[in-house]
């Protein structure tokens, strides 16, 4: 009993002085990463209309971003692999940071698309990469969690973000630049501070850190090498899988193009308002600052709740459902918001989709690593993102042409739901399912 509770302890005080060293410091990477992604829709407020980017224009641009993204993600992961996460995090983030401050001096649509394209293949690799890199610190119980405060970053980008993009457009005139132009030089800048500093900061894996007692080192290395081990017995007891090349295994699991499918639909809606919510808000004829600071509200709550949803999904356990009632909240609020044309209610209903919407993170991403093999989970978790976002890329060129051609906000939204609401159905179905093929037999071991 007494050794019980020791262990306990030991679990604890490792798992508190990894999260406390290891979490705050990759937040605040992604942190300035999405601000980074995203912060062209603050820009969009005055930016469009001074170089001439029509909705159309301005989606067709997000969209190239993803298809770099896609291109070189799972070469960015793959080298990641070999040279260790903190030389490739860093060269990441100091690549982004360097084609951010850049994009500040696009002149029209073409250079616009350009950089946008330039981006995505610059940041490419970076939150696969951060997923792979946790796995080789937290065991497989508390990822759910992990994943949920990880990924706060993006909805307190938008939170935090709003409200100092407003104000950076604001200085319009310094240094004889338009308000967009400081926006985004001097939001890249921290990506570039930031990537020198990985170099110093993160360690590659445990065994190279002096923070964790002798007993802590023991604990985490025999745990994580346990599960490690369970995972790979299983597989040898499938020979024909032995024979399968990695990327024959992932384009044949049919329950990876699921995974894909219902996390399309949550990527799109988190970059879909990230980039035009500031652009419908505006439509209320607000000021850029009214603009950021309603913006905030819907990120502050949806942070807040995903933490709360994550660790909730961990007790329970049922990570396929509590994906898909996220998803289904999420779906079903923005089909309301062509129901309204109240800004408070707009308000409400924005708030309760971002909340859905990221809420599942956790459990999502905790559901993907746990079914996947330890040989495929880089390039799995890789190619469920990068297949993703070739839906999100192409939702949205969709949204920007829906909106040129209807004239509304709220009906350019309608394939989002669509997509969201297949999402959540497919969850529930994963969720049904007595066995995965393949995958059911790791998650049993886990």
């Amino acid at each position: 009993m007494k050794n019980d509770i020791a262990i306990s302890e030991v679990e604890k005080s490792t798992i508190r002085k990894l999260s406390f060293r290891i979490l705050p410091f990759l937040i605040l990477c992604y942190f300035i990463s999405y601000i980074d992604r995203v912060n062209i829709g603050f820009a969009a407020l005055t930016m469009n209309q001074e170089i001439g980017l029509t909705a159309t224009a301005f989606g067709f641009g997000a969209t190239l971003f993803f298809i770099a993204y896609v291109i070189f993600e799972i070469p960015s992961n793959m080298a990641m692999e070999k040279l260790g996460a903190r030389i490739w995090i860093a060269r990441i983030m100091i690549t982004w940071g360097i084609v951010g401050c850049f994009t500040a001096f696009i002149t029209g649509p073409i250079s616009y698309a350009i950089s946008r394209f330039l981006l995505g293949a610059a940041e490419a690799g970076f939150f696969p990469g951060v997923l792979l890199y946790l796995t080789l610190w937290f065991p497989k119980r508390y990822m759910a969690r992990i994943v949920a405060v990880f990924m706060v970053a993006i909805p307190l980008s938008n939170f935090i973000g709003s409200p100092l993009s407003a104000l950076l457009l604001s200085l319009h005139g310094l240094v004889g630049l338009s308000g967009w132009q400081v926006l985004l030089i001097f939001e890249a800048l921290p990506a570039i501070l930031l990537g020198i500093l990985c170099l110093v900061w993160l360690p590659n894996n445990p065994n190279q850190v002096k923070w964790l007692s002798s007993e802590e080192s023991e604990w985490l290395s025999n745990t994580l090498t346990f599960e490690k081990n369970q995972q790979l017995n299983t597989e040898k007891q499938d020979s024909s899988e032995q024979k399968k090349s990695k990327f024959k295994l992932l384009i044949t699991n049919k329950y990876l193009w699921f995974f894909a499918i219902i996390y399309a639909g949550s990527s799109a809606t988190s970059n879909i308002l990230s980039l035009w919510m500031p652009q419908i808000l505006k439509a209320f004829h607000l000021t850029a600052m009214q603009t950021g600071l309603l913006n905030m509200i819907p990120f502050g709550l949806a942070a807040a709740f995903m933490i709360v949803w994550g660790v909730h999904a961990d007790k329970s356990g049922n990570k396929s459902l509590n994906t898909a009632i996220p998803l289904f909240v999420t779906s079903f609020g923005l089909l309301l918001t062509l129901f309204t044309s109240s800004l408070t209610l707009s308000l409400l209903l924005f708030s309760l989709v971002l909340m859905g919407n990221y809420a599942i993170k956790g459990p999502f991403w905790a559901l993907v690593s746990e079914r996947l093999p330890p040989t495929l989970v880089a390039v799995g978790i890789a190619a469920v993102n990068t297949i993703a976002h070739v839906g999100t890329g192409l939702m949205n060129t969709i949204m920007g042409i829906v909106k040129d051609y209807s004239g509304s906000f709220p009906v350019s939204l309608l394939p989002l739901c669509i997509l969201t609401f297949i999402g959540a159905v497919i969850a529930l179905y994963l969720g049904r399912k007595p066995t995965l093929p393949k995958a059911q037999k790791v998650q049993k071991v886990v």
